[in-house]
């Protein structure tokens, strides 16, 4: 089979990209499903969350560089076979223990997939500007889908543990098949012996050298975003039931949808601009639509909700993105894979430890306290990230022009 032109195949890693987050946002409406199912408590709910996180996690840490050296296709076919057995056992799941292995092998095949998924997103993009709208959009789109599609089909659909992990498994096996003609971007150079191999996948996180400032400039924005959309998927529903009493798994599955929707879109219209004033406009959005949504959640006015929703995602997307370029820029073409490792490996610490204390400490003191601390930890997280942002263009303002960042993306 010839392979496919790199623009072609570029789109085919997007579309890997987006589905690998839908999945991964999937379960989520089905939570509650589950604990009326089976009888489990929230503490068991808690677990299901947290497996996933864990394990994602783990692999990020151990296998996170392995495209580095053995190439970009062969982790993300490994990576694509393990999600499809993790497809087919939700689609059997019949108790907790089940959901549990599912959830922890989905787990694994997420982190073996997303720092890769970046790299060939950056190796094949056809611009700078198309493959910062790709990485910026993917992650809200594929949230956004999951949430809303897996919701609608609960809600309405015939079979709804079985239908969407049916079709995201057809999905799946249709993209590992279209792989075989994606080219090689890696370069293959593989390992000098056996201690090279176990140095690489022992549990690490590591950042070049020339990364690390820009890197931990950008940390806090890593932080604050993914917060954010942890809050959203983690306590999101229970928002929704409790504060505004919708129950429909659908319309409540589309009202989340909002937040990532907005992200998705707002990365589409600021891809352009440089990572200065995706910066300056994501940390003010980003705080203002989180106040804005709290605001609606203390007084229990759901439009005011949504309306923070929509300011919130657009900030997230302005935040990420102007992180993500300014790490992109300063990564050499050989340590794509590492880097883009560590950023999921900050993101998703930030995505799951907050929510699953969030979800241990509402039961103490109450949703809406609950939320309050939850804001004002977003808050201090951004307002941290904006300070740095603002000391380290200064301090080298070359790593930040818009220049830099298009010939860095572009090598």
């Amino acid at each position: 089979m010839a392979p496919l032109h790199p623009h072609r195949a570029f789109w085919l890693i997007a579309a890997t990209y987006v589905m690998v987050l839908f999945a991964s946002a999937a379960p989520s409406p089905l939570y509650p499903v589950y604990q009326q199912l089976w009888g489990f408590s929230s503490l068991t709910l808690t677990l299901v969350f947290a497996v996933y996180v864990v394990t994602m996690l783990m692999s990020l840490l151990t296998v996170g560089s392995l495209s580095d050296h053995i190439g970009r296709r062969p982790v993300l076919a490994v990576a694509l076979a393990l999600l499809i057995v993790s497809m087919v056992l939700f689609v059997v799941a019949g108790d907790v223990g089940t959901l549990l292995a599912a959830r922890a092998l989905q787990g694994l095949a997420t982190g073996a997939a997303m720092g890769t998924l970046t790299a060939t997103t950056v190796d094949l993009q056809p611009t700078a500007r198309m493959g910062s709208t790709i990485i910026g959009a993917a992650p809200a789109m594929g949230l956004a889908g999951g949430v809303a599609v897996a919701g609608l089909l609960v809600e309405y659909a015939p079979a709804p543990r079985i239908l969407v992990f049916e079709i995201i498994l057809a999905l799946f096996a249709a993209l590992l098949i279209a792989l075989l003609v994606v080219p090689e971007t890696g370069e293959r150079a593989g390992f000098h012996s056996r201690r090279h191999l176990a140095v690489t996948l022992a549990p690490q996180i590591s950042v070049p050298r020339v990364v690390r400032g820009v890197f931990f400039a950008s940390t806090p924005a890593l932080i604050a975003t993914w917060s954010l959309g942890g809050l959203y998927l983690s306590l999101g529903s229970s928002v929704v039931s409790r504060v505004f009493g919708v129950t429909n798994h659908g319309a409540a599955g589309l009202i989340l949808f909002v937040f990532f929707a907005c992200a998705a879109v707002t990365s589409l219209l600021i891809t352009g601009r440089s990572s200065t004033v995706k910066s300056a406009f994501g940390y003010p959005a980003l705080a203002a639509g989180v106040l804005i949504s709290l605001s609606g959640v203390l007084v229990e006015s759901l439009p005011l909700y949504v309306i923070g929703s929509v300011v919130a995602g657009s900030g997230w997307a302005a935040t990420f993105l102007g992180a993500m370029d300014n790490i992109s820029a300063a990564t050499p073409p050989a340590q794509r894979g590492q880097v883009f490792s560590s950023v999921f490996v900050a993101s998703y610490l930030a995505f799951s430890v907050p929510a699953v204390i969030a979800g241990i400490v509402v039961s103490h003191i109450g949703l809406r306290d609950t939320i309050i601390g939850y804001v004002g930890y977003v808050l201090v997280v951004a307002l941290i990230g904006a300070i740095l942002t603002i000391v380290m263009r200064r301090r080298s303002p070359a790593d930040y022009d818009e220049p830099t960042i298009r010939m860095a993306s572009s090598a």
